[in-house]
Formats: C-alpha cells, structure tokens, sequence
C-alpha cells in the first residue's frame, strides 16, 4: 500500500471531514469547513498519481470550488454514474451538483485571481427536509434514489429521478444516524445511528427488516467494563 498526501488537498487549514472518488477516478471531492460556511471542492486526480504532473503548473489541481453550504459539509458522494455530486452538511441541507458548461476559467469568489474555477459545477436541486445536521448522504444503484441521514434520528429517500420529491421518511432509530449504504442490487438499505444499533430497510414497501443490536450492546458493555 502506498500512502498519498498531497499537501496541496486543503481547505485552507480548515478541517476536511468527507471525500469521494469520482467513478472514472479522474477527480475527486472534499467537503469540509469553508472561511464562514460549508465547503465543497474538487480536485484533478492526475497530479495525485503522477509527480511529473504535479510539477506542471500547466496542469490544474483544484477543479472547483463551492461555498453555497451556509455551514459546515459533512460528507459528499459522487453518483454512481459520475454526472451528480451530492452533499450534505450542518446547514440541515442536501445539494446536488452537476456540472455546467464553462467559457474559459472563472475566478472563485472572494479569493485572489489566480485561483481559478477549470470545471464549473452548479448547484441543481436543494432537499430540505432534515431538522438536525445531516451527517451522510449515500447514492442507491443505478441513481434511482438518492438517502440522507441526520442528527434528527431520520433517513430521508429522495426521488433521485425527480428532484426534489420525496418517497418516504424511515424513522425508527432513537439516536443520531451516522451512516447509510445500499447492497449492490439496491433491495437493501442500511443504516447505522447512535443508539447502538444497525437497521436494514427493505426498498420494497421501506419497512424495517432487521435491527442488529447485540454486537454493539457488548461492546458498550466492554468500554464501560475497561474504564
């Protein structure tokens, strides 16, 4: 294994708390901590995996930069099919970026002129619907639904197809839900949240069909043991 920082990957000296690589691993985003507010950036991966390119100054390394999150990103997720950026922060929101057509570099917002936008990513659609932090956002195969979880004890699902409806909101969970992922078929969704548990939802009828808790419990139960 070989380990890659690149020091160039910054926020500013902000904290950075999420990336994703792109599907065709040409790029890849961040999202963190902006100035005053959230922000989500993305950056050319070339310069990551080759020297000779990171010392060509003719070779871009941050694509874009966006500062539209009115406080801090918490995570970012590309689509599986590469077209849509989805991100979500403190600000109780989920955005969904695409990239729009660019005549010539643009000069980003508030900082020097030579910091300059290559690819011009917009935001499309807003979902709000959360009443706390949301803490990840995870795309279901084929991009037909798109999930969010929140300090709220909510899982969102969005119609990915119809931005910004909503199918359904699971609740279930009684702490704060951390993370989200799909089975690769896409009949499963599962979640994993501050009260010891994990649950998996079926896509079906988005009923709850399993609440793990057991291995959680013991381990609880052993950290309280060992203090």
């Amino acid at each position: 294994m070989k380990l890659l920082k690149p020091s160039w990957v910054s926020h500013n000296g902000k904290p950075i708390f999420s990336v994703d690589i792109h599907p065709d691993g040409t790029k890849f985003a961040t999202g963190g901590q902006g100035e005053d507010s959230g922000k989500v950036m993305i950056w050319n991966m070339a310069p990551v995996l080759r020297e000779e390119d990171e010392k060509n100054e003719n070779i871009p390394k941050m694509l874009c930069q966006m500062d539209n999150h009115l406080a801090c990103v918490n995570c970012v997720r590309w689509s599986n099919n590469g077209l849509c950026l989805a991100s979500g922060g403190d600000d109780k929101l989920v955005m969904v970026w695409k990239r729009a057509a660019l005549i010539g570099p643009s000069t980003v917002f508030g900082s020097s002129s030579k910091l300059a936008n290559v690819e011009q990513w917009r935001c499309v659609t807003i979902l709000r619907n959360h009443t706390g932090d949301v803490m990840d956002v995870a795309w279901s195969p084929h991009d037909v639904w798109l999930a969010s979880c929140s300090v709220d004890n909510t899982i969102v699902i969005w119609n990915a197809r119809k931005f910004p409806e909503m199918i359904t909101c699971l609740r279930g969970h009684t702490g704060l839900v951390k993370g989200l992922t799909w089975d690769p078929v896409g009949k499963y969704i599962a979640s994993q949240a501050d009260d010891h548990s994990l649950k998996v939802w079926r896509t079906v009828d988005w009923q709850m069909e399993a609440n793990i808790t057991k291995p959680f419990s013991e381990e609880t139960q052993q950290i309280a043991s060992s203090q």
